[in-house]
This record gives C-alpha cells, sequence and structure tokens, in this order.
C-alpha cells in the first residue's frame, strides 16, 4: 500500500475513533483531538483540570478504542520509584527475579503526577523519556506504542511537588480540560446516572499504531513550515536578538528545540487526521498552544498584570 492510500485509510479510521470515543465522552472535542494527536506523533501529554472531569474514563476509553493496555497508577507522597518501575525478589529458588510494575503497558494514566516526591516522578520520567527502565543493571524494554498520560490538579497546591520546566519539557502536549457547557452537563448526567452499559470496540492495534506512527514521521514538510515553526519558538524567548518588547516585558523564559521538533510532528499528524499529504502553516497554528503552553514562563509582571500563558501564545500566533 502506498503512504497516500494508507493516509487516506487513516482518515477514515480516524472518524470512526472519534465517534466510538464520544459513545462514552461528551464533548470535550479539542481534549481528545489533542491527546490523539500525542499519540499517533508518539508524545506524551500532561492533562490539567480540576477533579471530576472524568480525565481517567477518557484515558480508559481512548485505550480501548486504540485496542491498547492500560494501567494507572495513583500518586502519593509515600509512592517509592520500585513501585513504578518494579522491582527484584528472590524467588522459591533463592535466584532473583525482577516483578514488573505497572509503567510496563502501552498507554499509563500517572494520576496527580505532582503529589509525589521528585525522586518519583524523575524515575516515571525517565521511563518515558528512554523508553527502557534498568534495574539491577539490567535494562528492561518498555511495551511499543509507549504512551504516558500524566494528569495534575490546579488547585490545592499545598503539599505537593511541581514539575521542574526541564521535566515538563518531556510531554509533547499541555492539555487544559475545562468545564462542560450546560447541555453537556446535562447530557452527562442523564448517561451516567442511568443503566445502560456501552461497550467499546477496538478499532486499532499496537502494530498499526506503530506502522501510523512510522507513517506520519515519513509525511514531507515545506520548508517554509518548517521555518515558521522555528520562528514562532524563536519568539518566545526574550533574550533572542529579534524578541519584541511585549515578550521582553512578560516572558522570562521561552521554549527550547524540543518545542520546534513538537511543533513539526504534531502538525504533521494534525495534517494527517484532516486529510493532507503535507501540513501547512494553519496546522501549526491549530496545536501550537498546547505545545508552547507549559514550555513559555511568564513573569511575575505578567502573573501581576493577569496576563495568561494563553494571550501570550495567541499575541504570538
Amino acid at each position: 500500500m502506498s503512504n497516500v492510500e494508507a493516509l487516506d485509510q487513516f482518515v477514515t479510521k480516524y472518524k470512526s475513533l472519534k465517534s466510538e470515543i464520544s459513545k462514552i465522552i461528551i464533548g470535550q472535542e479539542k481534549v481528545v483531538d489533542d491527546i490523539l494527536i500525542s499519540v499517533f506523533s508518539g508524545g506524551h501529554s500532561l492533562l490539567v483540570g480540576v477533579p471530576g472531569l472524568a480525565k481517567t474514563l477518557m484515558v480508559n476509553t481512548i485505550s480501548k478504542a486504540l485496542g491498547l493496555d492500560f494501567k494507572r497508577i495513583q500518586f502519593t507522597p509515600d509512592l517509592m520509584p520500585s513501585d513504578i518501575i518494579g522491582s527484584e525478589i528472590l524467588d522459591e529458588n533463592r535466584n532473583f527475579k525482577f516483578l514488573k510494575g505497572p509503567v510496563f503497558t502501552n498507554i499509563l494514566l500517572a494520576d496527580e503526577i505532582n503529589r509525589t516526591p521528585p525522586k518519583t516522578q524523575a524515575a516515571l520520567l525517565e521511563a518515558m523519556q528512554e523508553k527502557a527502565v534498568t534495574v539491577g543493571g539490567k535494562n528492561y524494554l518498555l511495551s511499543k506504542p509507549y504512551f504516558v498520560l500524566a494528569t495534575q490538579n490546579p488547585i490545592e497546591q499545598e503539599g505537593t511537588y511541581p514539575l521542574p520546566e526541564a521535566q515538563l519539557d518531556r510531554f509533547m502536549f499541555e492539555i487544559n480540560l475545562s468545564y462542560p457547557s450546560f447541555q453537556e452537563e446535562v447530557d452527562v448526567v442523564k448517561s451516567t446516572t442511568q443503566n445502560n452499559i456501552v461497550e467499546i470496540n477496538p478499532l486499532f492495534n499496537a502494530e498499526e499504531i506503530i506502522e501510523l506512527q512510522q507513517l506520519i514521521r515519513q509525511i514531507p514538510v515545506p520548508d517554509n513550515v518548517v521555518e515558521y515553526a522555528v520562528r514562532l519558538v524563536g519568539k518566545t524567548r526574550p533574550n533572542a536578538e529579534n524578541s519584541s518588547d511585549f515578550v521582553k516585558t512578560y516572558i522570562d523564559w521561552g521554549a527550547g528545540p524540543r518545542a520546534s521538533q513538537n511543533l513539526i510532528l504534531a502538525a504533521k499528524t494534525h495534517a494527517a487526521t484532516k486529510g493532507k499529504y503535507s501540513p501547512d502553516i494553519e496546522d501549526v497554528q491549530a496545536i501550537a498552544e498546547g505545545i508552547l503552553r507549559h514550555r513559555v514562563v511568564k513573569n511575575y509582571k505578567a502573573e501581576a498584570e493577569n496576563i495568561s500563558i494563553e494571550e501570550i501564545i495567541s499575541k504570538l500566533l
């Protein structure tokens, strides 16, 4: 099958995937799109939202529809790195045997990642980056495809360990979950307070997703689109030669080269889901907010004047 045929087939399957997910998840179109773009681009995502917005249900539904294994870790202050990656135990023959932790799956939901100490966060982030863990001098590869979706609660910051900027950079997207609209909430309440059981049909499997990730990487990108993405990321850096007064006034720290790479990868996937064979500048703009949101650090002046990161990004676009 040629790449063009494979991409045409992907568009059809992507639409079916969206409607399969919408059997359970009402609304939240943009959130589902961003998570799926992240999966097909081979990245990870950070979901930020208040409790009760069905973050766990959403990830569980998406993993069922993708035909992938799913595990969830509830992060707590007493969680140890070995609770995530696994540990060696002595078996009955007095030999060391490795017991795999929950990190060995396809889709991992790391719930409230900012509740656990840096040591445990680092163990997970290392696994995300290396797609492998080392225990007792032995290297164990994680399953492919591998996708981590970490959640963070924006309220209740007492007793939390915020992720440092360098670790936030490991996430392709930061996705903000907002409250549903009135009608969506009415539909949610109706569908969740009755007895109807909805079955989710798996539309993909692990091999297909790996093939699609490789196919998306092969999509050609015009030079002007790459230059646009690199220029956009460059505009976020207050110490760059051509940075605007606006950026110098409100931004402490801009995005690094990983942001440019992620913009192009996600733009390729966004284009593919829309039936295009190559991304254009609109595709970069469509996914820019989620990719830059956690990589641009605003200063105290922006805080004092109540200027949000989203406003800063839209001004740069």
